[in-house]
C-alpha cells in the first residue's frame, strides 16, 4: 500500500519517464508534488525504492527507473485537497490516557457503527500521510455519537506513557479544530502526519509526544493542520 505523496510522485515520474525519456530533477519533483523542501523527496524515493516499485540507477544522476505500478489506482489521489483527508499514519504519538479504552465487540452486534480504519502509527519519524481505507472496525455507538470518525491502528512504543500500547486502535473524530492538551492527528507541512498532544505556545503549535525519547517539536500555525481528535482506543486481548 502507497501512501498519497508515493503514489502522486511515482505517477509524475512515470508519466515525465513516458514524455521526455527523463525523469525529472528534485526540484521539479518537489514543485509537482507541493512539498517545502527535496528532503521529503529524498523520504519518498527511499519508500518507492524500498517497496520495489523504483530503481535508482548507480553512476547516474537523476537516474530513476520506474519498475512496476500499484495493480489499482486510487480513485480521486491527485493534487487538489478538497474537504478532509485523514489517511493517516506512519509517525509517533503519545499524550496522555484516551476518553475510552473498550474491547472490541463482535460484529453482529446491534449497539455499534462502522468505522473506516484508515492506517497506521508506527513508533519513530512520522513520514507522509496515507489515505487508503485497510478496512471496517465495529464501534460501540456511544463512543463515536456525532460527527464523523476513522481509526488508525497502532504500532511501537512512542505512546505507552500515554496508555496506548502495541496493537491498539486509536478512534479519531474528524476535525480541523482542537483545545490545548488534545490528543490529535496533526499533518504538517502537508507532507506527514503524526499523533501527538496538541499545545498552543503563543503564536506557535507545538507537538509533544508522552515517550520521554521523543522530543516535542514546535512548528508556525501555518504550517500544521488539524486532521482530527482522539475520542476512544480500542484493544484486543
Amino acid at each position: 500500500m502507497l501512501t498519497r505523496k508515493q503514489l502522486e510522485l511515482l505517477m509524475f515520474i512515470h508519466e515525465r519517464l513516458k514524455e521526455s525519456g527523463v525523469p525529472p530533477s528534485f526540484d521539479e519533483m518537489k514543485d509537482a508534488l507541493d512539498l517545502k523542501s527535496k528532503s521529503g523527496i529524498h523520504r519518498l524515493i527511499t519508500a518507492l525504492e524500498e517497496r520495489g516499485f523504483i530503481r535508482r540507477l548507480p553512476n547516474r544522476a537523476r537516474a530513476l527507473e520506474v519498475i512496476k505500478l500499484p495493480e489499482t489506482m486510487q480513485p480521486g489521489i491527485g493534487r487538489a485537497r478538497k474537504g478532509f483527508a485523514p489517511a493517516v499514519i506512519e509517525g509517533d504519538g503519545g499524550r496522555k490516557a484516551p476518553a475510552s479504552s473498550v474491547s472490541e465487540p463482535p460484529l453482529e452486534s446491534r449497539d455499534t457503527v462502522p468505522v473506516p480504519v484508515m492506517g497506521r502509527i508506527a513508533a519513530g519519524v512520522p513520514i507522509a500521510a496515507i489515505q487508503n481505507q485497510s478496512h471496517i472496525l465495529h464501534v460501540p455507538i456511544d463512543l463515536v455519537a456525532g460527527g464523523e470518525h476513522y481509526a488508525l491502528e497502532v504500532r511501537g512504543d512512542s505512546m505507552i506513557e500515554a496508555g496506548i500500547l502495541d496493537g491498539d486502535t486509536v478512534v479519531i473524530k474528524k476535525s480541523d479544530t482542537a483545545d490545548s492538551g488534545d490528543i490529535i492527528v496533526a499533518l504538517v507541512d502537508d507532507e506527514e502526519a503524526t499523533l501527538k498532544r496538541l499545545r498552543r505556545k503563543g503564536a506557535s503549535v507545538a507537538l509533544e509526544a508522552a515517550n520521554p525519547a521523543y522530543e516535542t517539536r514546535i512548528f508556525g500555525p501555518d504550517r500544521v493542520r488539524i486532521q482530527g481528535r482522539l475520542v476512544a482506543l480500542m484493544r484486543r486481548y
